[in-house]
């Protein structure tokens, strides 16, 4: 099979190497999947680059890429043969694994091929694994938000976007902050504030009519811890998925012990097996539907994810980077 590979640490031009590797064969429990879409998140360009909190050689050689989509094309023991030629979206396809899905085969557990409904491009199922499903656990992985002021921080980032969308479609009132009214429509939510030109305290306190927010979906809580308790109410919630900024913060204690707040940090590739199901449930849901929009920024082919890592990198796209396979 054609994939992409590194065997050391480095740039990308540097130790990322296209070529040919043996076909995979899957083990007892275990899907083969065709791939047709590898998506490349941040976490896969820093984990190359060694950069990653706690990044080791763990493997010899490693297959890029946690994320993808494809068709399920040979089974191993225990599989239902049903699944063979079922469309499919790839969840830590590259986590605590060698190989993920800058590849056109890769062999992985029959749970991590979740179901791609028809009515969604491969390209959009590359998005499923990290960008959604961390949305998706920041707004609805403790209950229903039907009813509630929700402050999505960062509307224009891959997983920023969905989060205002999906708390839309779960009947929140969405409040994002973005760098740009480019940004802004790219985030697609109705209320803005712009955090270069604004101060974001004052603006949603006057938004909600001094009444604050319940929920904070945050992209940087050590930068933004501060802002957070300001305009959270009593017994608020905040979700954290990155502090990439500040990322030993002091915690202010007392703040949010008097709120008497929740403070939810989590690393969508270690959600319980019952979270993850209705977090899946939920964008089989969406999928179906159409509901959700998905920017996706298009790289070219596995020969271009150099230049894809390069892409991320660099910071500046938007939407999640994805290569065709």
């Amino acid at each position: 099979m054609k994939a992409v590979w590194y065997e050391e640490f480095g740039d990308a031009d540097a130790v990322l190497t296209v070529g040919k590797m043996p076909d995979p064969a899957p083990g007892p429990g275990e899907v083969l999947v065709r791939v047709h879409a590898s998506a490349i998140n941040p976490s896969d360009v820093k984990l190359r680059a060694g950069a990653r909190p706690g990044a080791a050689m763990e493997f010899p050689r490693i297959i890029p890429h946690s994320d993808g989509a494809g068709v399920i094309v040979a089974a191993g023991e225990g599989v239902d043969r049903n699944r063979l030629g079922q469309r499919v979206w790839i969840w830590n396809g590259q986590w605590q694994r060698p190989f993920g899905t800058a590849a056109e085969l890769i062999a992985l557990p029959q749970a991590q091929a979740v179901p791609l409904p028809d009515a969604a491009t491969f390209a959009a199922g590359a998005c499923m694994g990290i960008p959604a499903i961390t949305a998706w656990t920041a707004v609805l992985g403790d209950g229903p938000v039907d009813g509630q002021t929700i402050l999505v921080t960062g509307g224009a980032g891959t997983v920023g976007r969905y989060a205002v969308q999906m708390a839309r479609l779960a009947g929140a009132r969405v409040i994002t902050t973005v760098s740009s009214k480019t940004k802004a429509e790219h985030s697609t939510a109705e209320e803005w504030i712009n955090y270069r030109d604004a101060n974001v305290v004052d603006a949603v306190m006057e938004m909600t009519g001094g009444a604050g927010v319940d929920r904070v979906v945050e992209v940087d809580f050590g930068a933004n811890q501060d802002d957070s308790l300001a305009v959270l109410k009593s017994r608020g919630t905040i979700a954290a998925y990155a502090s990439a900024r500040v990322m030993t913060p002091v915690l202010q204690f007392y703040p949010m012990m008097f709120k008497n707040l929740t403070l939810r940090a989590f690393v969508v590739y270690l959600l319980d097996d019952a979270m993850r199901a209705r977090g899946n449930a939920q964008l089989a849901a969406w999928l179906e539907s159409g509901d959700l929009s998905h920017a996706v920024v298009d790289a070219g082919t596995l020969s271009d994810v150099p230049a894809g890592h390069d892409l991320v990198a660099a910071g500046q796209k938007l939407g999640t980077v994805v290569v065709s396979v």
